[in-house]
């Protein structure tokens, strides 16, 4: 007591001089249990774009990653196998469940990308709808009568598919990530890994890290949003695996009597969730398992914001659209 006023001071709230103990229980632990309740009940979305030229296992990679038939090629939207003479965006979403947690996940794929004899500016197709989904976003945001959950369409990460040649980055690769960097999270992998010896392996994603490097090409997790020093240490452990030598399969095949998932060369089975045969596992773990929700933040928070200070900047900001949409925006 001081002054006649009686202070409880709880630890850890920040008070300089210390405190003490709750005389009894209140509760506020269980604002985790809440929060989870809520998100079991709405779900979330994820949203991951696949780019790499064709052949590079791009739709099986995605679908072994979630475990089920997602990709584009999955869902009857291939059609016939042509090779499209300009890069297109083909997005298709499934809601997956497991353990009672719902996630619609879109998976936008990209036909065409590399394909052409001249690629040049071959990504502003896929720049341009990245910043699309931004806008769509934003639109929303300003709405006077704006819905209580925004539809999130915008692309939380990019896998990007690099080719096994062993030797070093395309130029396209380069000019790819040194543009999309900017707009959206990033993660190189190389495709079909078991095309490379060990050898050949590491000291190909030792160069490649070495070229991202030299062209200052941020890629997932980037440096500057290591929120502390655990975030720091398990991200650099993170980056010095990248890019993850990757392989894909939605086969299974009999080994040691165990039914796994891989591919069947005339030297035996490439497990795919082997961590001897490959990396797929690594990057299902980071991708899925421990990164998922700060993909989803690092968009939102980072990418998105920026998009939005430049649009609000550039505009002088943006006219609310009335419920009844009859007020235009001055987009």
């Amino acid at each position: 007591l001081s002054g006649g006023v009686g202070v409880d001071r709880v630890p850890g709230l920040g008070h300089s001089g210390g405190g003490s103990t709750l005389l009894g229980y209140i509760g506020i632990d269980t604002i985790i249990e809440q929060m989870r309740k809520k998100t079991m009940k709405a779900g979330f979305d994820f949203n991951i774009m696949i780019v790499g030229y064709s052949g590079l296992g791009k739709s099986t990679l995605v679908n072994t990653l979630f475990k089920s038939q997602v990709s584009r090629w999955s869902s009857g939207w291939g059609g016939e196998h042509k090779i499209p003479k300009t890069v297109e965006i083909k997005a298709v979403s499934h809601v997956i469940e497991e353990g009672g947690v719902k996630m619609k996940l879109t998976v936008i794929d990209t036909p065409g990308f590399g394909d052409q004899i001249n690629n040049e500016n071959c990504w502003d197709p896929i720049s341009k709808y990245i910043n699309e989904q931004y806008e769509k976003f934003l639109k929303e945001e300003v709405n006077i009568a704006r819905k209580k959950r925004i539809p999130d369409t915008r692309v939380h990460c990019c896998l990007y598919f690099i080719s096994p040649t062993g030797h070093s980055l395309r130029q396209l690769d380069i000019e790819f990530m040194k543009h999309l960097s900017r707009v959206v999270n990033i993660i190189p992998v190389i495709a079909k890994s078991d095309t490379m010896t060990p050898d050949e392996k590491n000291e190909f994603k030792h160069r490649v890290r070495k070229e991202l490097e030299t062209y200052g090409i941020e890629y997932y997790p980037q440096n500057e949003f290591d929120d502390d020093m655990e975030d720091k240490n398990e991200n650099d452990k993170i980056r010095e695996a990248m890019p993850f030598a990757v392989v894909g399969s939605d086969k299974e095949y009999q080994v040691n009597g165990k039914r796994v998932l891989g591919r069947k060369t005339a030297w035996g089975v490439v497990e795919v969730e082997n961590p001897n045969h490959c990396e797929f596992a690594l990057l299902r773990d980071f991708l899925i398992r421990s990164h998922l929700q700060d993909l989803k933040e690092v968009t939102h928070n980072i990418h998105y914001e920026t998009y939005r200070a430049r649009r609000l900047n550039d505009n002088g900001g943006l006219h609310p659209i009335s419920a009844n949409n009859t007020q235009e925006s001055n987009l």
